[in-house]
């Protein structure tokens, strides 16, 4: 079992992507970390909290279906090298304003939503590119393994951005963000692209509408799609209101708030090694909606409680179940995706699933201050776990999968 979970490190180009994408996805978490205590140091509003959230999202619902577009006319690899450069900068420009004393809360506002700009160009670049580096029965443990290095990230890079935010500050947080760029993009330089995008001369809007229809013709996909939003509609404010939390609810401050999303990361890493040891399962439909029932419990029971030790056990519950659903809708997606429409589905895809954070995030930051977060995220969780029952008993294409 251990040998199937690495069974996609086999090819050169995936480990060498993997290796950079894990490296940058450590200094993002570090940044996300230090600016999520940065914004709500500022402003003492959890609305903002939601706010940054929405700005550095909303872009992926502006411009990631023409990215997806764009990413199946023209080299993947350039796409995603142009958006790495854009974020690199963007994390240089938030340091140097952190080190001068100068940042106010509209300055970071207004990077999230260049750094979401640069992701609804590279997201579905990166995404149609991934399954090109390894064969197609390898997909699964691709996407299994590209999770993984994700959450290992949400691991190592809150638990390195708290001990820089507690000890020498944010801008560090920041510079070493900045810094971690450089090892995917001369990853992007070593692999060789496979997928030669075809010439065409069809309208943007044109491309974009066959993207739609191919995903109204397979079964079951448009529920696929579904479920993206929803799943992060309802569950991932869970991470983004984590310092209201910490702070408000479990009293942990900074040190709590960086344990809580270490552990939602380690729960999420194991997640994905179950899903990777694996691959693809019989009845994974099936499977996936069970376990998206199983977190919105969980995210219900971690909404109530106020003791940290049990915080920490069902956070990482709620990693492990969130990582194990997400992994398994994604490969279902991939699987049905040829090629050629492979950029303008996974942008249909990435618009579903990167859209429901910022509204979500936006929603919920403002009705927080009204009813609390132990309510708004028991209501979510609650939501979330009747999202899933009724995929598998009433609307049941997804279940069929």
């Amino acid at each position: 079992m251990f040998s199937r979970v690495f069974k996609s490190f086999q090819h050169r180009d995936f480990r060498l992507m993997w290796i950079g994408a894990c490296t940058s996805t450590i200094g993002t978490w570090m940044q996300s970390t230090a600016q999520a205590w940065l914004v709500y140091d500022l402003s003492k509003d959890s609305f903002y909290l939601g706010l940054d959230t929405f700005l550095a999202q909303v872009p992926i619902i502006l411009f990631s279906l023409v990215g997806g577009v764009i990413a199946d006319r023209m080299n993947r690899r350039n796409l995603l090298l142009a958006s790495q450069y854009v974020q690199m900068t963007t994390a240089l420009i938030l340091t140097l304003l952190v080190l001068f004393q100068v940042v106010r809360v509209w300055h970071i506002l207004c990077l999230s939503f260049i750094v979401g700009s640069a992701q609804a160009f590279g997201g579905p670049a990166y995404q149609a590119l991934l399954p090109t580096l390894v064969g197609k029965e390898d997909i699964p443990n691709a996407i299994a393994m590209n999770s993984i290095q994700f959450n290992l990230a949400r691991v190592i890079g809150p638990t390195l951005g708290g001990i820089a935010l507690t000890t020498v500050g944010p801008a560090w947080c920041f510079g070493l963000n900045s810094l971690s760029f450089i090892a995917v993009i001369i990853s992007l330089y070593m692999i060789q692209v496979k997928y030669i995008p075809a010439k065409s001369s069809e309208r943007i809007l044109d491309s974009m509408r066959q993207g739609i229809g191919f995903i109204r013709q397979k079964p079951g996909m448009d529920g696929l799609i579904v479920l993206a939003f929803g799943m992060t509609l309802l569950g991932i404010p869970l991470l983004t209101f984590l310092p209201v939390f910490a702070k408000d609810v479990l009293h942990g401050g900074a040190k709590g708030f960086t344990q809580l999303l270490a552990f939602s990361g380690a729960g999420s890493v194991c997640g994905g090694l179950i899903v990777a040891a694996f691959g693809k399962i019989h009845g994974q439909g099936r499977v996936a909606l069970m376990v998206l029932m199983l977190m919105g419990v969980i995210i219900f029971a971690f909404s109530q409680s106020k003791h940290f030790p049990l915080s920490l056990l069902l956070i990482f519950m709620s990693g492990g179940a969130m990582m194990i659903s997400m992994s398994m809708v994604s490969s279902l997606v991939q699987a049905v995706a040829s090629d050629e429409m492979r950029g303008r589905v996974m942008s249909v895809y990435n618009v579903a699933f990167r859209g429901g954070m910022p509204v979500g995030s936006l929603i919920l930051g403002k009705l927080i201050p009204i009813f609390s977060a132990p309510v708004i995220m028991g209501w979510s969780g609650g939501l979330l776990a009747l999202l899933g029952l009724y995929f598998l008993v009433v609307q049941r294409r997804v279940a069929q999968l």
